[in-house]
């Protein structure tokens, strides 16, 4: 399924609290999610950041890519299952949907390495999260953004994702 142009504008905005890169501190993250939440990261320096903070995300989605250039992908010392699919730039793959439901019944911490780009998976990842989930992603030049999973962003999500071919 493909990112139709009119939607663009629409994802700029975040899904949910946007913290500034000068206010992403361990503490400030901390604020926003309980000691019980199921934590998923979607991007390579968001799960890298979270890793840092002592904060093991129970779900990483990476892509070993940070603004369209290579990096080296955040150390897999505490993760649990590895799974990898593909999904290309602009784009939600069915693969890349399975492997994300799939993760939810597989041991945590679990990776799923993209092979191609993985910023369009916080909607199905929002979407399909289990409840007292918190997604992070980040806002290109601008901070992290925090998603507390609801029912309001589960519609939103599924908004989206119908309204792509």
């Amino acid at each position: 399924m493909k990112l139709p142009e009119n939607l663009r504008n629409q994802l700029k905005t975040p899904f949910g609290i946007l913290l500034p890169d000068s206010q992403v501190t361990k503490e400030n993250v901390l604020k926003h999610i309980s000691s019980d939440s199921f934590i998923i990261t979607v991007g390579d320096a968001t799960t890298e950041k979270m890793l840092k903070f002592g904060i093991t995300p129970s779900l990483q989605i990476i892509d070993a890519l940070e603004k369209r250039s290579k990096r080296e992908p955040p150390s897999i010392d505490m993760v649990a299952t590895l799974i990898s699919c593909n999904n290309p730039a602009g784009e939600i793959t069915t693969e890349s949907i399975t492997a994300i439901k799939n993760s939810f019944r597989s041991k945590p911490p679990v990776r799923i390495t993209i092979n191609g780009e993985e910023d369009l998976l916080v909607i199905p990842a929002c979407l399909y999260a289990p409840n007292n989930s918190v997604v992070m992603y980040g806002q290109p030049n601008e901070g992290l953004v925090i998603v507390q999973i609801e029912d309001k962003i589960r519609k939103k999500t599924q908004l989206i994702l119908d309204s792509m071919n």
